[in-house]
Formats: structure tokens, C-alpha cells, sequence
């Protein structure tokens, strides 16, 4: 007897567990992934992901522009092949020269004219660098100059008198300096229109 009423016992428990592992699991939403799952769904990219989008669009236009030097690149050492057979075919006849040392002759020239143009192009740069440089120079001591006429001016129109008042001295001066400006104005308006 003893042995069935444990054996009951052991129902039991195990009866309680499962139900509440049943329980947890639905509160959870179901059972738990397992390991191979869960790795799968990590090396699987199926998730939209702007910025890996970015660099392959990137990479893809890098590529485009590399193969485009490149092919540039081919056919200008096709064309300076084709020049140098030329020149090598006209020299040979001509002086009796071998091929080979006029083939050298050319590789020099070759090597020369890229680091020519690439001193040009770096004279070009630092004359335009110079340039921005001296216009930028320019506004800028401009701008230091209409400062200091305004602050001057801003001075003498915040004067006042012993008694609170404005200086008038300096306020009719401004009027006038600004009536003069634009009667200038006018009058350069008037020559271009008639004219």
C-alpha cells in the first residue's frame, strides 16, 4: 500500500510541474527557441538595415569610378603604344636606331609629361586656394571697416547732453551725409538711364 500511495504522490508532482511549465510557457508565448534555431535567425540578414545599404551603394559607385579610370588608363597607353611604334618605325628608318632605346626614350617622356601635369595642376590649385584666400581676406577687412564706421557712428548718436537730451550736432550731420549719398544715387541713376 505504502508503495502505491507514493507512486501517487509522484503523479502528482510531476502533474504540478507540468502544468506549471504549460502555464509559463503561455505566458512567455510558447516554448523557447532552441540554440540551432536561434542561430539560424541571427546569420540570417533579413532585416532592413539603411546604413549596410549605404556603404554597398558606396562601394558599388567607388568600383564604377575605379573601372572607369581604369579603362581610361588603357587607352591611353593603347594610343601612346600605337605612338611610339609610329615614332619607332619613322626614327629606325630614318637614323637606323633600335627599337628598344627609342621605347626607353618614350617611357621617360611618359613619366615626364604626368609629373608636368601634375605640377600644373597643383600650381592651378594653390593659385585658386591664393585666391579665395585673399577675396575672403578682403570681405573680411571690409566688414572690420563698416564695423568701426558703424560703432563710431552708433557713439555719436548715443551722445547726450548734461540734461538727457540728444546731441543734435551729430544726428543732423548723419541726415545730411545720408541725403547727400542718395541725391548721389539719383544722380548716377539719372546719367545711366539717360543714356
Amino acid at each position: 500500500m505504502k508503495n502505491f500511495h507514493q507512486r501517487d504522490e509522484h503523479d502528482t508532482d510531476t502533474r504540478k510541474s507540468e502544468t506549471k511549465r504549460n502555464k509559463n510557457m503561455k505566458r512567455l508565448g510558447g516554448g523557447g527557441l532552441s540554440l540551432q534555431t536561434f542561430a539560424n535567425l541571427k546569420s540570417k540578414n533579413s532585416h532592413y538595415n539603411p546604413a549596410v545599404i549605404k556603404k554597398q551603394k558606396e562601394f558599388y559607385k567607388n568600383a564604377k569610378h575605379v573601372s572607369k579610370f581604369r579603362k581610361s588608363l588603357k587607352q591611353q597607353n593603347s594610343h601612346e603604344k600605337d605612338e611610339m611604334k609610329m615614332q619607332s618605325f619613322h626614327e629606325e628608318d630614318e637614323t637606323g636606331e633600335s627599337s628598344s632605346k627609342v621605347a626607353n626614350k618614350g617611357k621617360s617622356h611618359k613619366r615626364i609629361g604626368v609629373e608636368e601635369v601634375y605640377k600644373q595642376t597643383r600650381e592651378e590649385m594653390e593659385k585658386a586656394r591664393r585666391e579665395r584666400e585673399e577675396a575672403f581676406q578682403a570681405k573680411k577687412q571690409a566688414k572690420e571697416e563698416a564695423e568701426s564706421r558703424r560703432k563710431a557712428a552708433k557713439g555719436k548718436m548715443m551722445r547726450k547732453t548734461r540734461h538727457g537730451q540728444p546731441v543734435m550736432k551729430y544726428r543732423i550731420e548723419h541726415l545730411l551725409e545720408s541725403i547727400k549719398k542718395s541725391a548721389e544715387n539719383d544722380g548716377k541713376n539719372h546719367m545711366t538711364s539717360s543714356c
